[in-house]
């Protein structure tokens, strides 16, 4: 499916925030997109940005699935302002995304389908917005690739949402070992779909990525 990408520039809690917006250019008879995908990326100070190639191979699933990708840059990323905290803010950038541009049921309007995903400290921001977003808000989908379990506390996913979530990781990722995401998953009983032979950046294995997201999506359409 083809692809339309919007730049936006939004007010955040460190300022402006930077978000590629990326828009399906058809969708079967004319419909609506099925919803909206908020993507987070790697560690700002480790070269990570929206732009990141696992990132875009995330948004790419999406649009191919139907739905509107949107990635956005940190503070302290690209044209984002503010500087880099850990975590902390950029939750708060994430959810600044998702109540602007997917924002919750408000003034009689329904609420659009959300879905959430990131890659490494972004899937760390990512399982923090879940449990933020969860209590009030049903996700549709949740994809942590190459969650950065090793250097942050990721949130545990609710037990709810596990049939929604897929959990990524290479058996061969030198970044964040492999047996530190089974040291996570394993009180929730999470699964975790291992990719063998693979790094942490999925270095020639993108097109796989995309058709590994790309089978959780179709195959849990349904439920959504």
């Amino acid at each position: 499916m083809k692809t339309h990408t919007e730049r936006l520039l939004l007010p955040g809690p460190a300022g402006t925030i930077e978000v590629a917006r990326d828009v399906p250019n058809s969708v079967p008879a004319g419909a609506p997109p099925r919803g909206v995908a908020v993507i987070a990326h790697p560690h700002p100070l480790f070269g990570g940005t929206m732009d990141n190639k696992v990132v875009q191979t995330l948004a790419r699933a999406f649009v191919q699935a139907g739905w509107t990708a949107l990635r956005f840059n940190f503070r302290g990323v690209g044209a984002s302002s503010g500087t880099h905290d850990e975590g902390r803010g950029e939750l708060q950038d994430l959810l600044a995304v998702v109540q602007q541009l997917a924002p919750p049921a408000q003034d009689g309007l329904p609420a659009q389908p959300l879905a959430l995903a990131g890659f490494s400290f972004g899937a760390f921001v990512t399982s923090h917005a879940l449990a933020a977003l969860w209590p009030e808000r049903r996700i549709a989908h949740v994809v942590l690739v190459g969650t950065a379990t090793t250097r942050f506390a990721v949130a545990p996913v609710p037990p709810e949402a596990q049939l929604r979530t897929l959990v990524l990781h290479g058996e061969q990722d030198d970044v964040v070992p492999l047996a530190s995401v089974f040291d996570w998953a394993r009180p929730q009983a999470l699964p975790v779909m291992v990719i063998p032979g693979v790094g942490h950046f999925f270095h020639g294995q993108l097109p796989l990525l995309k058709s590994l997201v790309l089978r959780h999506l179709r195959a849990t359409a349904d439920d959504a």
